[in-house]
């Protein structure tokens, strides 16, 4: 899902990391993403089911882990609503610069849930147009913006273009040294999450053996190219004392370069990108609930669904991440952005440690159960190195926020609400236990 990962994380990691460390963190970031991709891709082609990534966690690792992973997942496309419409919110102050963050982060909100409630036809028709401008903008930001780095387009200022000077000036590379990289690589893998979707529509085609490994390689490798296309012309353009969440980098570059309106164009078109992630992030939120709710780990209320189809409930009640996006009325947006990037990419990556995890523990039963490894018509390459690697790249990022003070709240609050998952789960079963021996006794 590219949305403000890319158009507004990308200037903190640049801030903090440098040029060259933020090249290397999202190439990590690919990396990773990558070896989580193969784990997937083995699990989705042996079970193809709706609502995969809590199934596999429930079947290989635990229920309780399963129900925990379904409400991860269900938290990173939520609490992703609220970072979308606060990034919504700071880019329309570029046009109305003394109007609040929080009204217009109240405005988007309203018309994405007005577009999911109306009808699934809106949302799969808005989607594709918004989607289509958010690739051709970074096509254009890729060329525009590397012709300016390179003086091929004159700079607005008449100054020379900065060609690699923010990669061979000294001390520039990495100013603040290697470890700022482990501290941004949760916000880099944030600006991927949405990729392990294209694995499990792959697993439920007709021709999964072959479509798996094909759309593992053209997904990630068609993503590294964009990031790193994108980071690279970024990093070149804008100095780590410019870099920052107040605006998006890719405005900052479009505003030094000699196109008239090119950074008002880029503005618009980034916002129309971030309804794009936004709508996509209330979709697969509100289905995540109704699925739970299908499954009889919610209350039935979840599952109703409208006369045109949607479900309802689940969408009032996903709609909490986005309200999260009004704290920037009485906290600075910046920092409300920040947090709730980190706390979506805190649970995305917490569920493709499950996937890691997952994919480990099938194979070590599918061969304990007798069965061959050529039985299955995908195998995770390099196992078990890549399973691990997978989770443990994961984990590293997870504690890396723990020693960045504007992030490290996500950290606390992750942890939390995976304690309440697992509590929850434990006190409902014990509940329906206790019921299930009363009738018994009757």
């Amino acid at each position: 899902m590219i949305g403000t990962g890319l158009f507004l994380s990308s200037g903190y990691t640049i801030h903090q990391a440098g040029p060259a460390g933020t090249i290397f963190a999202y190439l990590l970031g690919a990396g990773i993403v990558y070896l989580v991709m193969l784990c997937l891709g083995e699990l989705s082609v042996a079970m193809p089911v709706t609502g995969a990534f809590h199934t596999y966690a429930k079947t290989y690792i635990g229920p309780a882990t399963g129900f925990t992973v379904a409400w991860l997942y269900w938290l990173t496309w939520a609490v992703a609503l609220g970072s979308e419409f606060t990034a919504a919110g700071l880019f329309m102050q570029r046009w109305f610069p003394h109007t609040s963050v929080w009204m217009w982060s109240a405005v988007f909100a309203l018309l994405i849930f007005l577009l999911n409630a109306f009808s699934v036809k809106f949302f799969a028709e808005s989607e594709f147009w918004f989607s289509s401008i958010k690739v051709l903008a970074i096509l254009l930001f890729i060329l525009l913006g590397g012709a300016a780095m390179f003086g091929i387009v004159p700079m607005k200022s008449g100054e020379a273009a900065p060609m690699l000077s923010n990669f061979t000036d000294s001390g520039s590379l990495f100013p603040n040294g290697f470890f700022p990289i482990l501290m941004t690589m949760l916000s880099v893998n944030f600006a991927f999450s949405g990729t392990e979707l294209i694995g499990i529509a792959a697993g439920e085609s007709a021709d999964p053996e072959k479509t798996v490994p094909r759309a593992i390689k053209t997904t990630v490798w068609r993503l590294a190219l964009f990031f790193i296309g994108t980071i690279f012309v970024l990093s070149g353009m804008i100095s780590i004392k410019e870099a920052g969440v107040i605006e998006s980098p890719f405005v900052t570059v479009f505003d030094r370069v000699g196109v008239p309106y090119a950074a008002d164009l880029m503005n618009f078109v980034i916002l129309t990108a971030l309804l794009s992630a936004a709508n996509s992030g209330l979709y697969a939120s509100s289905r995540m609930l109704w699925s739970l709710s299908k499954e009889g780990e919610l209350h039935p209320a979840f599952a109703r669904l409208t006369s045109r189809g949607i479900p309802f409930n689940a969408l009032i009640f996903s709609m909490i991440g986005g309200i999260l996006s009004l704290l920037s009325s009485v906290v600075a947006a910046d920092t409300v952005y920040l947090v709730l990037v980190s706390v979506s990419g805190f649970a995305v990556v917490a569920v493709w440690m499950s996937i890691a995890a997952s994919q480990f523990l099938f194979r070590r039963r599918f061969l304990t159960e007798g069965h061959q490894l050529s039985d299955l018509k995908y195998r995770t390459p390099g196992y078990p190195a890549v399973p691990i690697a997978a989770f443990l790249l994961c984990l590293a990022s997870c504690i890396g926020i723990a020693f960045d003070p504007n992030q490290a709240i996500a950290l606390y609050c992750g942890i939390a609400f995976m304690a309440v998952c697992y509590s929850a789960y434990y006190l409902k079963n014990r509940k329906s236990r206790a019921r299930v021996q009363a009738v018994k006794s009757q």
